[in-house]
């Protein structure tokens, strides 16, 4: 679980925050500059937030009044860019274990991996390089990398808006399996509010700073 209370100021507007989020999916909508991205950054670590507290499973990450303000490295966060950030002269492979912790045994992050790229289904990429694969496996790769950090929560910022439509169909499908599977929150920024319905178990918009709730997170039958 994640919660977020917290704002930060920008040049044109503040941006406040006041969330709680169980291990399934956020959507945040909303047009360009509205602030989306500097919540996903501040609760990476990569932006201080201004005032609150952020707290992801029972560990404070941020809080201004304690005075604490976990670095970025050691929050166990996955982060999935637009752009997919990956290593061009590095392999598939080579770029999904950068993800893991260096002090792991060499055998025991090959089988992990492993698992990972039969699970997205890109196995037989291993050996490629990322120009000689297309958008949407570099994308399953990028998603595998973060995965390999063996994530307390993931964030992805507009992870499929550069794909064509069949491919972002494949793999909103995919990310939903993946979230079933490893049961943690994750907290998607998209455009597209199809996207965010299919995806979003509950589904924000902010503009200006301001946060408006446009789906509530439902409580779990059983």
């Amino acid at each position: 679980m994640i919660k977020m209370n917290f704002h930060k100021k920008l040049p044109s507007f503040e941006l406040r925050i006041d969330l709680t989020l169980d291990n399934r999916i956020l959507a945040i909508v909303g047009p360009s500059g509205a602030g989306k991205t500097t919540l996903l950054q501040c609760v990476a670590g990569l932006k201080k937030p201004t005032g609150g507290e952020i707290k992801i499973g029972d560990k404070v990450v941020f809080s201004s009044e304690q005075r604490i303000c976990v670095p970025a490295r050691q929050r166990r966060i996955g982060y999935v860019f637009q752009d997919y950030a990956l290593f061009p002269h590095m392999t598939v492979e080579q770029n999904i274990l950068y993800g893991k912790q260096k002090k792991e045994r060499s055998a025991e992050r090959k089988l992990a991996a492993n698992d990972i790229l039969e699970t997205l289904k890109i196995g037989h990429l291993k050996s490629r390089y990322p120009m000689e694969i297309s958008g949407g496996e570099k994308q399953r790769v990028a998603l595998a990398r973060a995965l390999m950090t063996e994530p307390e929560l993931m964030l992805l910022d507009e992870p499929l808006s550069a794909l064509d439509q069949n491919t972002r169909d494949k793999l909103q499908q995919e990310l939903l399996k993946v979230q079933n599977q490893w049961r943690i929150p994750f907290i998607l920024v998209t455009h597209d509010m199809r996207e965010a319905e299919i995806l979003g178990d509950q589904i924000i918009k902010i503009d200006q700073g301001k946060m408006e709730v446009m789906k509530k997170l439902q409580e779990t039958v059983i």
